[in-house]
């Protein structure tokens, strides 16, 4: 070994001590979530029996990554925290029929709920982020982030386990849409592909205020809007037309569309137009 490599090595070694470290196997999380995933959606008809036994697994999985990424907390402790979790898990699994159902209501391309668990990316990543949020509520470890980052990897969506999404929550197509962390959204709310929730300003001083928009019930979204801003309110039941740029609130009931400015409509004022039809 040359001296460069001797003093490299050294380096390393020492920055371990600083926190340059992974902190866990993220293989060990994704194998977690993946096997979450087919206890609640199996591929065949499993067994009570069988079914609590993989559940019991299941969370001692859970208790061996939470004590590997949380060194300041006792083997008790993560044990309190996967209680909490595993205990919310039924309403958890709730939600997620919930967004189910909606997708294959309101969808016309969606046949059946098997083929919404099965090929739809916006079901996925909404779903790792319900499961991220859950632990996000109980603990400040990395495990949220890793697992929204997964579901992020795979299908192109970027939802940060901090934002605030009420139940249902649908989203068509997915790819490139980015939800941050302090965004709020309210029930029975679409967005489609290449929509961003962000933030006006990204200065770190902003870290602890509501930096992204809040969006109430019955809203669509469509194709690459752009919304920023923590005081920005999309008002209910209103539309959002494709590649707009909104940083002021919207009132409810609302078409914003977009030419040379955008243009905001009253839509009860409208009848029988559908402008944004995909």
């Amino acid at each position: 070994m040359n001296n460069k490599t001797h003093e490299f090595s050294k380096t390393l070694y020492e920055n371990q001590n600083k926190n340059w470290v992974r902190a866990i196997d993220s293989s060990k999380i994704i194998n977690w979530i993946d096997d979450l995933f087919n206890i609640l959606f199996p591929e065949k008809t499993v067994e009570t029996i069988q079914i609590e036994l993989m559940l019991d697994q299941n969370k001692i999985n859970f208790v061996a990554i939470l004590t590997e990424i949380n060194n300041g907390k006792s083997v008790d402790e993560c044990w309190e925290l996967a209680d909490s979790f595993y205990e919310a898990l039924p309403e958890l699994y709730s939600f997620m029929q919930q967004d189910a159902q909606a997708i294959l209501d309101t969808d016309p391309a969606a046949d059946c709920i098997q083929e919404i668990i099965n090929s739809y990316p916006g079901f996925l990543a909404i779903e790792v982020y319900r499961i991220a949020n859950a632990i996000a509520s109980r603990t400040d470890c990395l495990l949220p982030r890793i697992l929204t980052e997964y579901a992020h990897s795979k299908t192109g969506i970027d939802i940060h386990p901090n934002a605030t999404i009420d139940v249902p929550f649908m989203i068509d197509h997915g790819t490139g849409i980015v939800i941050g962390e302090s965004t709020i959204i309210g029930k029975h709310v679409s967005i489609y592909q290449g929509v961003t929730l962000g933030a006006l300003q990204v200065e770190k001083n902003m870290q602890e205020k509501k930096r992204h928009p809040t969006v109430e019930d019955h809203v669509i979204i469509y194709a690459n809007a752009t919304i920023l801003g923590g005081s920005t309110i999309i008002g209910n039941h209103s539309v959002v037309g494709g590649n707009t740029f909104i940083t002021k609130s919207v009132n409810p009931y609302s078409l914003v569309m977009q030419s040379n400015k955008n243009t905001v409509l009253n839509q009860q004022e409208i009848k029988d137009i559908n402008f944004f039809s995909i």
